[in-house]
C-alpha cells in the first residue's frame, strides 16, 4: 500500500515506523528538515520537504497514485486542507486525519464528503479522557481497552506483593472468579519480556497480566483481585485543558473532583461549566497549594496539563505528599523513561493511545480495532473474520487447530453479542470478532495473510 505521511512528529514517526515494517511504501512530509533526515536515517522511508497542504508538496510526495494520506501535523487545519487537497485534486481513497481541538471533533457531520472530506478523524484528546476514566473506574488498573464497541474489555494488573497469585500458576486464576464469569489470561510480561500464559506458569511480583473478559464481568473481577468495592472517590485533576475539563465533567457526578487550573480566565470558563466539580486557580507544582487541598487524602491525583515537566513535578510531588495513586501524562518518551520505578502508579502516552487508532483504520477492512500494548512493543487488535471453510483458514476451524505466527495468541471472540473465551475447542465462524495478542510484531505481516479472505468470497 502507497501511504503518505503528513507529519513527522511523534506520532507521525512512530506510525512510519510501524507501517514500514508491514511492507508498505511510505512517505513523510514535514516543513521541519532535520527531523526528517533523522526519520531516513532511522527507517527506510522517503521523506519530502514542504507544506503539508500545498498540492506541489503533496505531488512530490506522490499523492497522484497514493491509497492512503495521513494527516498528523500539529495544525487541524492544515490536517483538513490537506485532506480536500487530496480528495479535490487526486481523488485520493482514503483520508485519515488528526483533529484536536473540540469545537471541531463536536460536530462530526462536518467530515463528509460535501463538506470535509475526512474518511476517519481521530480526537486524541476524546481518546486520552475515555483512557483514563477507565482507570478510575477500575481501582487497580493499569490499563483499560475495549472491543467490539466495549462489549469486551481489556485489563491491565501488575503483580504486586502480597497479591492474590503472588507465586501461583496461572491455573489458579479461575479459582478467584465468582461463579458464571469467563475471563482469560491473554498475556504475561515479566522484565518487559513476553511470557507465554499456560496453567504452568507461575506469576511473580511486577509481572504485567493482560485478562480479557466480558465488559459486565470486568468489576466483579477487580473486586476479585483487589478486594475493594469502593466506587467513589476524592480526585484531584492537575490542568483545566481539553483532557482536564472533559475528564472532570465525566467523573463529577460519581465522584468528588477538584480541578486545578493556572490560567485565571480559563479557570473561570470551566468553573462555569462544570456542576459539582470545584475549581481551584492556582499552580499544580506548588507544595503549599497541594497541601491545602488535603493531597494526602487524595485517592487519585491526575496530571494533564500541556507541560510535561508540569506534570512530571506535581505527580511526583503528590505521590511523596501521600496521594494513594498518581497518574500523569507524559508526551516526550524519554521522561517517561526517567520515572524510576514505584514514583508514579500510572504513566499515560497519549502517542500510543492515538496510534492504535489510527492503525485500526491503516491496516484495512480485516482490522477494527488496534490497541498498543507495553509502550508499543506488542499489540491487541480486534480482527472481523470473513468467509467459509473453503475461503477462509480460519473460518470452521477450532482455536487449538489453527497454526498461529509465533508470538501470536487468539485471547477470545465477539459473537454478536456473546463474549466468549479462547478455550482451544471453540469453532470459529463468520463474522466473528477475534482478540489477537501479538507479542512479536515482525509476524503482523504473516497474521494477516492468515486471516485474509480468498477474493472469490468477497
Amino acid at each position: 500500500m502507497k501511504i503518505i505521511i503528513l507529519g513527522a512528529g511523534q506520532v507521525g514517526s512512530s506510525i512510519a515506523e510501524h507501517l514500514s515494517h508491514e511492507n508498505n511504501d511510505v512517505t513523510v512530509v514535514d516543513t521541519d528538515a532535520e527531523r526528517l533526515n533523522d526519520i531516513q536515517n532511522k527507517f527506510d522511508i522517503r521523506t519530502v520537504h514542504g507544506h503539508a497542504s500545498h498540492p506541489s508538496v503533496l505531488i512530490r510526495a506522490g499523492a497522484n497514485d497514493a491509497d492512503m494520506v495521513v494527516a498528523l501535523t500539529n495544525s487541524d487545519e492544515v490536517n483538513m486542507v490537506a485532506c480536500q487537497v487530496c480528495y479535490s485534486l487526486f481523488n485520493t481513497p482514503t483520508k485519515i486525519a488528526r483533529i484536536r481541538e473540540a469545537e471541531y471533533a463536536s460536530y462530526p457531520e462536518m467530515f463528509e464528503h460535501e463538506h470535509v472530506p475526512i474518511d476517519f478523524h481521530i480526537s486524541p484528546e476524546q481518546l486520552v479522557t475515555r483512557h483514563i476514566k477507565g482507570l478510575i473506574e477500575y481501582a487497580g488498573a493499569m490499563q483499560v481497552l475495549d472491543f467490539a464497541g466495549g462489549k469486551a474489555q481489556l485489563v491491565t494488573i501488575k503483580i504486586v506483593k502480597n497479591g492474590p497469585l503472588v507465586d501461583q500458576q496461572l491455573r489458579e486464576f479461575s479459582h478467584l472468579l465468582p461463579e458464571n464469569v469467563d475471563a482469560r489470561v491473554a498475556a504475561v510480561f515479566r522484565k518487559n519480556k513476553s511470557v507465554m500464559p499456560d496453567g504452568d506458569t507461575v506469576l511473580k511480583i511486577n509481572d504485567i497480566v493482560f485478562i480479557l473478559a466480558a465488559r459486565k464481568h470486568i468489576t466483579k473481577i477487580m473486586e476479585a483481585w483487589h478486594k475493594t468495592s469502593k466506587s467513589s472517590y476524592k480526585i484531584i485533576i492537575a490542568g483545566g485543558g481539553n483532557i482536564g475539563f472533559n475528564l472532570a465533567k465525566a467523573l463529577e457526578r460519581d465522584h468528588s473532583v477538584k480541578i486545578i487550573e493556572y490560567e485565571k480566565l480559563r479557570s473561570r470558563f470551566i468553573a462555569e461549566e462544570l456542576n459539582k466539580a470545584l475549581v481551584i486557580r492556582g499552580d499544580c507544582t506548588s507544595e503549599e497549594l497541594l497541601n491545602e487541598e488535603n493531597i494526602n487524602h487524595t485517592d487519585i491525583f491526575c496530571a494533564v496539563t500541556n507541560d510535561d515537566q508540569a506534570n512530571l513535578l506535581s505527580a511526583l510531588m503528590a505521590k511523596k505528599m501521600g496521594a494513594k495513586k498518581v497518574m500523569t501524562l507524559i508526551n516526550k518518551q524519554n521522561y517517561a523513561q526517567l520515572i524510576e520505578k514505584d514514583t508514579i502508579d500510572i504513566v499515560i502516552s497519549p502517542q500510543h493511545i492515538t496510534m492504535g487508532g489510527i492503525l485500526a483504520h491503516v491496516r484495512g477492512d480485516y482490522t477494527a480495532r488496534v490497541h498498543s500494548l507495553q509502550s508499543g512493543a506488542a499489540e491487541a487488535i480486534e480482527i472481523e473474520v470473513t468467509g467459509d471453510s473453503s475461503s477462509s483458514k480460519v473460518v470452521g476451524k477450532m482455536i487449538q487447530d489453527i497454526n498461529l505466527p509465533p508470538g501470536c495468541n487468539i485471547g477470545g471472540l465477539i459473537r454478536k453479542d456473546q463474549v466468549l473465551m479462547a478455550h482451544r475447542n471453540v469453532v470459529i465462524e463468520n463474522q466473528d470478532h477475534l482478540i489477537v495478542f501479538v507479542t512479536d510484531k515482525r509476524n503482523i505481516n504473516d497474521m494477516k495473510r492468515l486471516f485474509e479472505v480468498d477474493a472469490s468470497f468477497l
